[in-house]
């Protein structure tokens, strides 16, 4: 049994694909028998890896852990556009990848290091005038979105196995891959959509510490 100290707990826990951050939050909530439960930044349902849960009066922390740099390690399929930025989501274009090589990969991801701006998808969780993105974009409804400045602090190709290519990504709070799965496409005159992602750190949080939620009492 995990016991909560007065100054509250933080979990690095391990989402499986397939489940909601939300989902995550509520099984910890049950095992642990414990009320006041919350996680610090999202992961898509697709997506894998580390997930801090805070429980008790470590919930005051969000806004801290949630800004903390982040690394991925992210499945792209390329020659594929969706409405969703991702391979859970409606096909809207298909291209030839034939012609895309090693070195052409390598060379365009070098143009979203730095400050870069991005549009998020429609398909988040962000609120416009109180709606979230990702409510109206179920309902066929697309509203225009700001860009919003983040930070590629490094990002390297680890494989190219046509039309799928894994990187590796070190960036800023806010920032969303799936965007940059597409936009990458874009540059690489294709398209492309994300296909896999696991969350491989927060901060100092690492996926090799992190806690499988059967391995929790409960």
């Amino acid at each position: 049994m995990i016991e909560i100290p007065p100054e509250g707990l933080i979990l690095n826990v391990y989402k499986p694909a397939g489940m909601t951050s939300f989902d995550v939050v509520r099984q910890v909530r049950r095992r642990l028998k414990v009320k006041k439960v919350g996680h610090g930044g999202t992961l898509d349902p697709i997506a894998e890896g580390v997930l801090l849960i805070m429980a008790g009066k470590a919930t005051k922390r969000a806004n801290e852990l949630s800004s903390l740099d982040k690394t991925y390690a992210a499945g792209i399929l390329l020659g594929r556009k969706t409405d969703t930025y991702d391979t859970t989501g409606v096909v809207l274009a298909e291209s030839d990848t034939d012609n895309i090589e090693y070195e052409d990969i390598e060379r365009e991801l070098q143009n979203f290091i730095g400050e870069i701006e991005q549009v998020p998808p429609m398909f988040s969780a962000i609120k416009i005038d109180g709606k979230r993105l990702y409510k109206l974009a179920r309902r066929g409804i697309q509203v225009e979105r700001k860009p919003r400045k983040i930070i590629i602090y490094d990002i390297r190709l680890k494989s190219w196995m046509n039309p799928s290519m894994l990187i590796v990504v070190h960036c800023s709070k806010g920032t969303y891959i799936r965007s940059l799965a597409e936009d990458i496409g874009d540059r690489l005159g294709c398209g492309g959509c994300m296909e896999s992602l696991v969350r491989t750190r927060i901060g100092d949080y690492r996926v090799e510490d992190s806690i499988r939620l059967e391995d929790m009492a409960g």
